[in-house]
């Protein structure tokens, strides 16, 4: 087996769902994201099912991993403005519409921000927004994403996702994208304490719950809560980290989604690096 590893690709820039697919080949990836629509806008590109059933085709030849798909960051499940929560779950329901294209991959979205509502209404709001959205028997997993703690947004705390996910009804269907820039700036030491933090995850939410991996570097200390990506070993984190996550037994089997500050030759360097380190991990044979 090998190391399910990407960046995120443009649906528009690559000229359609088979072409991320290439274009992840050319790069070295198995894995890819990319935003389900307009990530600062509502627009949503038709759904093209013969060009979405060549990318199908294409990554298993490939060999590729999940995909993890990218809600828009205009998407606030827990805002206190009804429209603005009708929209989310709305295009939600349309995203997810379109990626049973795309069978059994993830659809990954940021909480949302409470917006001075308090955490536990932000939470309640979110798992009721997923309650509306959620089918039964869909074959795509959601997943919440751990978030830095900027101002009001939920996600900052394992508790806060806990919180979410026991009040949803279908919580087969959601899982966690762990962001390594996010869950630093937000208070946890994964720099210096990969173990720990994998400890207190599993305490709180449970590893089973863990879905896919946002690598990133960051450019502030621990518990800065103000989410700036760096490229990996350019940050605070160092390359240590990155190391030990792609030979980490709990850890290394997971979809590995890179959002460094990079262009596509920057992304297949460092590909090229994480697959160099996790060469020797025997977890991965």
């Amino acid at each position: 087996m090998t190391l399910s590893v990407g960046c995120h690709l443009s649906i528009s820039q690559s000229g359609g769902y088979e072409g991320m697919g290439q274009t992840a080949c050319r790069i070295g990836a198995t894995t890819f994201a990319f935003f389900t629509r307009n990530p600062r806008g509502g627009s949503a590109r038709k759904p093209d099912p013969d060009d979405m059933k060549r990318l199908n085709t294409l990554m298993e030849q490939q060999g590729f991993g999940k995909l993890v798909a990218h809600a828009p960051y205009t998407l606030n499940l827990c805002s206190a403005k009804p429209d603005v929560i009708d929209f989310a779950r709305r295009a939600m329901r349309e995203d997810l519409e379109t990626l049973e294209y795309l069978p059994g991959m993830y659809y990954n979205f940021h909480p949302g921000s409470h917006l001075k509502q308090g955490s536990e209404v932000g939470c309640s709001l979110i798992a009721e927004g997923l309650n509306e959205v959620l089918v039964p028997g869909q074959s795509t997993k959601v997943l919440l994403e751990t978030m830095a703690g900027k101002g009001t947004e939920v996600g900052r705390t394992f508790e806060e996702l806990a919180r979410i996910i026991d009040a949803v009804k279908h919580d087969e269907l959601v899982g966690v994208c762990l962001d390594t820039c996010h869950v630093n700036d937000a208070g946890y030491d994964i720099a210096h304490d990969l173990d720990g933090v994998l400890e207190e995850f599993d305490r709180v939410i449970g590893l089973d719950r863990l879905c896919a991996l946002h690598l990133n570097d960051s450019k502030n200390p621990v518990g800065a809560h103000k989410d700036r990506h760096e490229c990996l070993g350019k940050g605070t984190l160092g390359l240590g980290l990155f190391e030990q996550i792609v030979c980490d037994e709990r850890l290394c089997k997971l979809p590995m989604v890179l959002e460094t500050p990079n262009d596509l030759d920057g992304y297949a360097q460092e590909i090229a690096f994480l697959r160099a380190a996790a060469h020797e991990s025997s977890f991965l044979q």
